[in-house]
């Protein structure tokens, strides 16, 4: 099977030249005149260093224009992050308009395979979601998809990226919670890597830290965004205003609020160390104005990620964009048309590392086993409309039109067989029996036929991707971590 991965969206524009510009002015005038609130003081003084004016009482730094796009150029316009195949082919090269998608997080509920309802995710959850990314070619990505409650908050790092690297070969990237945390999962990637050194050369981890919209760095996420950037592990602080709750109602408007959010945690990662990878992150979404509940499934937070897409673009930084979630409770038609639809804009936008793009239901409360297998589907034909239509004299095929003539077919032309399977998008959940073959092997739909995949997954015996001894002395050297993680 041909997996496509890495290829230029950029062909939806839902802003134009001008509204970027709009933008991106009342942005800087918000930097200006409105100010972030920064609630570590070791972050304030850096802003103070740099030349931000700072109030001491109230927290609020205010940005002036030629500092905002300073500190933005010092970040990279392209980062690696890596997977851990020999020959590179599960890096993702982040920037510009290529396109990635994969899971995302952090989801308190699981539905299992073939089920209707919801249970608290486990650190057990961690491992097999893992394992069932790890087998599903199209996701690309593995972004930690649920929050592990059977842990203590201090112990919840270490464990779900020790779990996820112990089940995947594919890039692991994850929200972080505390210090010891941060600093224990990086400890733990470098002796899997080899060095410290080894690690930042080919970082196969990144961390993701959010601030509070609209424009707060709070003081704990702050140091964590700091701690990410000193090591030089790749970090995303990625906002999440909701139009009509801590956004204006207007998309435009939300627009504003996440760009100011954002860069200003591209910013505190510039300043704590100058050339950081940093991505420029978007969650944005709307509000249910019923009862001000939080929408992932509505296409206008496809809009305001595709926008974002090109606002990462304008400011030449990596994208962290959102899309391919649902609002439905179960894997249904609602789920599949939401989710398509979402991940096909932010994807023809040129939305670079689009998480949460597979397994979401329930509003983001809920990882379903179900939905990877149905959005690896999903994300497999997404792909297949970013790669569009390549036109040259092969494609063409007029040397063979003229040789097949009026009424000819093309069946058996060695044409048809060097292209039929790298043109066409091969289906690998979608059932295209006639009626009678699909009746005589159950009649099952496509929810049945995904939960069948994923009890195929898990009933194979689970293989660990990091070496025994490496494995034993991350058991030796890394406190907190539960024993069957490294199994």
């Amino acid at each position: 099977m041909k997996v496509r991965k890495g290829l230029p969206g950029g062909q939806y524009k839902p802003l134009g030249n001008r509204d970027i510009k709009k933008i991106h002015e009342t942005s800087l005038r918000v930097f200006a005149e409105v100010g972030v609130q920064v609630s570590f003081p070791a972050a304030r003084d850096l802003f103070r260093c740099a030349g931000a004016e700072v109030n001491e009482t109230s927290g609020i730094v205010k940005v002036p224009q030629g500092l905002v796009e300073e500190l933005i150029h010092k970040a990279p316009s392209i980062i690696h992050l890596c997977g851990r195949a020999e020959n590179g082919e599960l890096d993702c090269e982040i920037g510009g308009n290529k396109v990635y998608l994969g899971t995302g997080g952090t989801a308190l509920n699981v539905q299992d395979p073939a089920s209707r309802d919801s249970r608290r995710a486990t650190l057990e959850d961690v491992v097999n979601m893992a394992r069932v990314v790890d087998a599903l070619d199209n996701i690309h990505f593995y972004m930690l998809n649920v929050y592990p409650n059977d842990l203590p908050v201090e112990d919840v790092d270490v464990n779900r990226f020790g779990a996820a690297l112990n089940r995947t070969r594919k890039h692991v990237m994850g929200g972080v919670y505390t210090m010891k945390g941060v600093r224990s999962v990086i400890k733990m990637a470098e002796i899997i890597a080899g060095s410290p050194q080894k690690l930042r050369k080919r970082p196969f981890i990144s961390m993701v830290t959010c601030p509070i919209s609209p424009f707060k760095l709070d003081e704990s996420y702050a140091q964590l965004t700091m701690e990410a950037a000193r090591n030089r592990i790749p970090v995303v602080v990625p906002a999440e205003p909701l139009c009509g709750a801590t956004a204006p109602i207007t998309l435009a408007g939300n627009l504003v609020v996440q760009n100011v959010d954002t860069l200003a945690g591209v910013m505190l990662a510039q300043l704590t160390s100058p050339g950081t990878p940093t991505l420029y992150g978007c969650i944005s979404s709307i509000t249910d104005l019923r009862d001000m509940k939080y929408l992932s499934g509505a296409v206008e937070m496809g809009l305001m990620n595709a926008a974002a897409a090109q606002m990462a673009q304008f400011y030449l930084l990596p994208c962290y964009a959102t899309a391919g979630m649902s609002d439905s409770k179960v894997s249904d038609a609602q789920a599949g048309y939401e989710s398509a639809i979402t991940s096909l804009m932010v994807a023809l936008a040129g939305g670079n590392f689009i998480h949460d793009a597979a397994g979401f239901l329930e509003f983001c409360m809920t990882a379903s086993y179900d939905k990877l297998v149905i959005d690896n589907e999903i994300i497999g034909m997404v792909m297949r409309a970013v790669e569009g239509i390549q036109v040259n004299d092969e494609t063409l095929a007029f040397d063979l039109i003229k040789k097949t003539g009026p009424g000819g077919h093309f069946v058996s032309a060695r044409h048809t067989r060097r292209h039929m399977r790298s043109e066409q998008y091969i289906p690998q959940l979608s059932n295209r029996e006639e009626r009678a073959k699909w009746q005589a092997a159950g009649a099952n739909d496509a929810r049945a036929r995904a939960a069948q995949r994923v009890k195929e997954i898990l009933d194979q015996p689970g293989q660990p991707t990091i070496p025994s001894n490496i494995r034993e002395r991350i058991k030796t050297e890394i406190p907190g971590l539960h024993s069957f993680v490294m199994e």
